[in-house]
């Protein structure tokens, strides 16, 4: 079986860091992987979004144009991505940043309250790994104890102080998606 996904968002919000979380997670567990980031000129504010393939067998492009997944974390990604995901995709939408649902009802849609979730465990700064805590679990896309070994492994050693604050948002996100809330 084949996931494709896209995290989406501004640059700032770790979108290419919840993609190498992923990414590494199902290295992990054995699977084919690509991993591709995408941003503007702009270090922080600008779009960035990430197209993460994992497959038990040979990937033929990164590239990913119809999601099976994705992960908007604000508005303008939603408009952008939330055409393109296959019928009965997921679709998780960070509901602090964006206010309407989607307009389309074909889709899985999880509703995640990130922003607020993030404040709560560390601050914004996990937003990213709230998110990604609830497509893990949502998706079926690789096991939490992946995730948690993968985070582990990438992340680098002056970050290393935001280790548990980023485990602890991945179990917080996965929550969520355990209570299945809808938009």
């Amino acid at each position: 079986m084949k996931e494709e996904v896209i995290t989406a968002g501004f640059g700032g919000q770790g979108i290419l860091f919840a993609g190498q979380v992923l990414a590494y997670s199902a290295m992990l567990e054995g699977r084919e992987v690509t991993w591709l980031p995408s941003y503007g000129p702009e270090m922080r504010g600008g779009t960035a979004n990430c197209m993460v393939v994992i497959s038990g067998g040979p990937i033929r492009s990164p590239l990913v144009y119809q999601p099976t997944t994705a992960l908007v974390f604000n508005l303008p990604s939603m408009d952008r991505f939330e055409g393109s995901v296959v019928p009965g995709g997921l679709l998780l939408v960070n509901t602090g940043l964006v206010p309407r649902p989607p307009s389309r009802r074909d889709l899985r849609v999880l509703g995640v309250p990130a922003e607020g979730i993030a404040l709560e465990v560390a601050g914004r700064q996990v937003v990213n790994m709230v998110m990604l805590g609830a497509a893990i679990v949502a998706g079926s896309l690789v096991s939490l104890e992946s995730a948690l070994a993968a985070l582990e492994d990438v992340t680098p050693p002056h970050r290393r102080d935001n280790l548990e604050p980023n485990r602890q948002a991945i179990l917080r996100g996965a929550q969520v998606a355990r209570g299945g809330v809808s938009l």
